[in-house]
């Protein structure tokens, strides 16, 4: 117990008071170095995931925005395309869902109703529906700068359409795309087997020297003049 009366001792005497003091500000400063290294290292941290969350973010809409261009002219398009078309939705579509956005979900729902309707639209209007394809890239843009506003304006579009869809409407909707969707396929079978040009038919017929019968000699004729 000596020993620590006496370190009390010389902390306290007017000796001490220029080491206490410097070994304060030493811990001071590795403290204050420690914190502001901890946070520097969190803030790279949080902007390099902010980025990568953002280059999946755009990637995910510019594909999406993509797959409305082509779903415009769905019905131009052959049955390998539309096959390679809907891959590329669904990756998009998954990218949206798994972003940390909150709304990601809504938002991809959204999208889902929207590229289907526009399919429908090729098939009954034409080709190139640029007004809707335009405002399906602005939605989405805008969802990008303003997750929250955009994300009741999704919510409010789904809830309105499930609202107006009406049991028999939807069957009888369902029935004409499964009519145009087998209409497609028929037309490019048929368009593939026309384009392929049919084997002509070989001679079978059996020749002379093949089937075994010698040929024909002339008679000679033994009067001689």
């Amino acid at each position: 117990m000596q020993w620590w009366n006496d370190l009390i001792s010389w902390l306290t005497s007017s000796e001490a008071e220029s080491t206490v003091f410097t070994a304060a500000v030493l811990v001071f400063a590795v403290v204050v170095t420690a914190l502001l290294s901890a946070w520097i290292a969190t803030s790279a941290v949080k902007r390099l995931v902010a980025q990568r969350d953002r280059e999946i973010k755009t990637a995910a809409i510019a594909a999406l925005v993509d797959a409305a261009t082509e779903a415009s002219v769905w019905n131009s398009l052959t049955p390998q395309e539309q096959v390679l078309a809907d891959r590329t939705v669904g990756q998009a579509d998954i990218h949206v869902r798994l972003l940390p956005i909150r709304g990601s979900d809504v938002a991809a729902n959204w999208a889902a109703h929207q590229l289907h309707e526009l399919k429908r639209a090729s098939a009954t209007f034409g080709y190139q529906l640029d007004p809707a394809v335009a405002e399906f890239r602005d939605r989405l843009l805008d969802w990008q700068r303003h997750p929250s506003r955009a994300r009741k304006q999704f919510q409010n579009d789904l809830v309105r359409w499930r609202a107006q869809r009406q049991e028999p409407e939807q069957t009888a909707l369902e029935e004409q795309d499964t009519w145009v969707a087998e209409q497609h396929h028929e037309r490019y079978r048929s368009a593939t087997e026309i384009s392929t040009p049919a084997e002509p038919a070989r001679d079978t017929a059996p020749t002379p020297t093949q089937s075994g019968a010698q040929p024909a000699t002339q008679p000679l004729d033994d009067a001689r003049a």
